[in-house]
């Protein structure tokens, strides 16, 4: 029995994928055979196109596939880059500087900065007071004070002063200066215009004592003043506290003066 009139025992599905792959087969046989064709027509020279028309392809002739041309050939076609002139060196004829950078004006602002230190010196010292006070007068000083209470002031003289309540009080002793806690750098020495513009007020005594001696005296200016005896010390408004206790050596070398009060006879020493 042959095989055309062999009974076929492939299933629908293989028989499709054997069409398939003998399409595919035949397909491929066929685009080898166009290289082919295109490798030939591409080694050998080809004729210069006769000027006739040439005919249109009919139907049944299978058309050539299109070549394109190599990529050397493009490579060729293409002109090369013009290279850039090279700049001269500066040894070298034609070569010229480059022009110059424009300058930030640096003069300009020299002069600026000199008119406004000047405008501000004028502004500083042109007087702005009907008195004629100028401005750097009326600006305080490092040395410049505050005044305040317990402010130690001192003129031209030998009185040495502390504010209170805006009023100057004289610091009678310098037992009541120690007893005050103060030092030499406390003392500002100012004008004595400064020193008027001030009310006096009270002077500044002190209680002094010594640990040997009972008796209590008020050290006033140049002098001491004994007090005759508590009743009469508390009846002034002293305190105990307020006393300051000094040697009694140092107590002795003060001078008496009036006792406290002034009938009570001779103050004894301490």
């Amino acid at each position: 029995m042959s095989d055309a009139n062999r009974p076929d025992d492939r299933t629908k599905t293989e028989q499709i994928l054997d069409l398939l792959l003998d399409a595919l087969l035949e397909r491929q046989t066929a685009r080898r055979r166009a290289s082919e064709v295109a490798r030939a027509d591409t080694a050998r020279p080809r004729a210069a196109p006769p000027p006739t028309t040439r005919p249109s392809a009919s139907a049944d002739t299978p058309s050539a596939p299109a070549v394109r041309p190599s990529a050397a050939a493009s490579r060729r076609a293409t002109p090369a880059r013009e290279r850039p002139a090279q700049k001269p060196a500066p040894d070298e004829v034609g070569w010229e500087p480059a022009a110059p950078v424009p300058g930030i004006g640096l003069h300009r602002i020299v002069w600026r900065l000199v008119a406004f230190v000047l405008a501000m010196a004028l502004f500083i010292n042109v007087p702005l007071t009907r008195h004629g006070v100028s401005l750097a007068r009326l600006l305080p000083d490092s040395d410049a004070l505050v005044i305040r209470d317990g402010l130690v002031l001192k003129g031209s003289g030998d009185e040495i002063y502390q504010l209170q309540d805006d009023k100057l009080r004289w610091i009678s002793s310098m037992d009541a200066f120690d007893a005050l806690r103060l030092t030499w750098d406390d003392v500002h020495v100012v004008d004595d215009d400064l020193l008027a513009t001030f009310e006096q007020g009270e002077p500044i005594h002190v209680l002094v004592g010594c640990h040997d001696s009972p008796h209590i005296y008020l050290h006033e200016g140049p002098v001491k003043r004994w007090i005759k005896d508590i009743p009469t010390f508390e009846a002034q408004g002293y305190r105990w506290v307020d006393i300051h206790w000094i040697d009694c050596d140092a107590l002795r070398a003060i001078p008496d003066g009036p006792p406290i009060p002034e009938d009570a006879g001779t103050p004894p020493q301490p």
